[in-house]
């Protein structure tokens, strides 16, 4: 049996995979918009944003793995579909676009400004960073020790330091709801709680919690699949508590500055508090924040790769990733940001209905895994290729779906995919049943 310690470290090191700059930028950019409003939009921000992570964790963990519950759908996808989850959220973005975040936040405001668009520091700090991240992969054995007792309370500390100044010394008061928020504080928090594609990170981390948890010892699957969803359960409500925390900073910099993302929120309100020593701080903090994803993404990455290709080794795959980050994120974040961010929003609405199949019963069966994913994977290629390559062309068509304004079109289709499985399965399991009988 775990002791309770051990499954809060886990779940402390989980919370630190998921907590990125994203994580950071999202929900201050919500409460400074959502202004009194916060709480509602909060709540709405906090199911997708928080409750799709979790469930993502639990349904890995009652598969087995990622590979086991996508061969469900068919073996072509159960190879294709992770692959594409990995490269993505791996090396062709997520962690490239993090180091690059890591040095916007944490070293070019304190640049010189003839030094500040140079791109040899971008180079440098990224080779520093990246050899830093691939030092920390290397023995993924260690990381309950460096995140859950060691990285994971610094950011948290940091985090709950800003909050209890910004209670003792308030920046303001709440402003009234903007833009979007205005009229539909809650759908609107919860489109960006989606837009936050944690899903997708928590298919990619299943692997290294599971690793994780055999590493202390633990080999039944039952036990392995039950400390998954209570370290996800964990990681859950940490990142709600703290979303809380920086929607409620956002919300209190009304009076303060006219920021254009959330970036340039938390910079006004740690100036606002600590003066450039909050800078400083604010720096720091993202670094942290980014190094954690980065170390995170990398060893999942690389745990999947010796899976599928075990002609390299862990270390090597590690070194490989690494390397290819730290090239991708010198192209630029705009170059990076145009190459896969359609991608991302092409397989995201296939990762949170698979999510969605995983954890209902395993009675589910495959006719209705693959037609749902099907239904659903040709409306969201068709959405992205309409937004990326026909700038909204066919929205004449494609906005006679239901929700398609709102982001979630896919959802009709894959309903209707669900229903064409469920009706072939009863009639394949009928004419099966009155094959028995006659053959009886």
């Amino acid at each position: 049996m775990f002791k309770k310690k051990e499954l809060i470290f886990i779940s402390f090191m989980l919370f630190s995979m998921f907590f990125g700059a994203g994580n950071l930028i999202f929900p201050a950019f919500l409460g400074r918009s959502a202004g009194e409003d916060v709480w509602i939009s909060l709540a709405g921000f906090i199911l997708t944003a928080v409750g799709l992570p979790i469930l993502g964790v639990m349904a890995v963990a009652k598969a087995g793995s990622l590979h086991t519950l996508a061969m469900r759908v068919h073996p072509g996808f159960a190879f294709l579909f992770p692959l594409l989850i990995y490269v993505s959220i791996g090396p062709g973005l997520a962690i490239p676009r993090a180091g690059s975040i890591s040095f916007e936040m944490g070293l070019k405001p304190f640049l010189p400004e003839s030094l500040m668009n140079q791109p040899f520091m971008l180079l440098m700090y990224t080779i520093v960073f990246f050899s830093i991240t691939l030092w920390l992969s290397l023995q993924p054995s260690k990381l309950v020790d460096r995140f859950g007792k060691l990285l994971t309370p610094i950011l948290l500390v940091m985090i709950v330091v800003i909050f209890v100044k910004a209670i003792f010394t308030p920046i303001g008061s709440f402003g009234e709801a903007t833009g979007v928020y205005a009229n539909n504080s809650f759908f609107q928090g919860f489109l960006d709680g989606y837009l936050t594609m944690d899903a997708l990170a928590a298919l990619v981390f299943g692997i290294v919690v599971a690793n994780t948890i055999r590493s202390k010892g633990v080999e039944s699957p039952k036990l392995i699949s039950r400390y998954m969803s209570i370290a996800g359960i964990g990681a859950g409500i940490l990142l709600a508590s703290i979303y809380g925390i920086l929607a409620y900073l956002g919300a209190s910099s009304a009076s303060i500055g006219q920021p254009e993302n959330g970036a340039q929120v938390l910079t006004l309100v740690m100036n606002s508090l600590f003066g450039q020593g909050g800078i400083i701080m604010l720096g720091m903090l993202f670094t942290l924040a980014c190094l954690c994803v980065c170390i995170g993404l990398i060893i999942a990455c690389s745990q999947y790769f010796t899976g599928i290709f075990p002609k390299l080794s862990y270390k090597k795959w590690a070194v490989i990733l690494a390397v290819l980050s730290l090239v991708v994120a010198n192209l630029g974040l705009t170059q990076i940001l145009t190459v896969s961010v359609p991608i991302l929003g092409a397989i995201y609405p296939i990762a949170v209905v698979l999510i969605t199949l995983g954890l209902m019963s395993p009675k589910v069966s495959k006719k209705v895994y693959l037609f749902t994913i099907l239904f659903t994977g040709i409306f969201s290629v068709l959405e992205t290729i309409n937004l990326t390559f026909f700038a909204g062309a066919m929205d004449s068509v494609l906005g006679n779906v239901p929700l398609y304004e709102q982001g979630v079109g896919w959802l009709v289709p894959a309903i209707m995919g669900a229903l064409v499985g469920l009706a072939l399965s009863t009639i394949m399991k009928s004419g099966n049943d009155v094959d028995s009988d006659i053959a009886a």
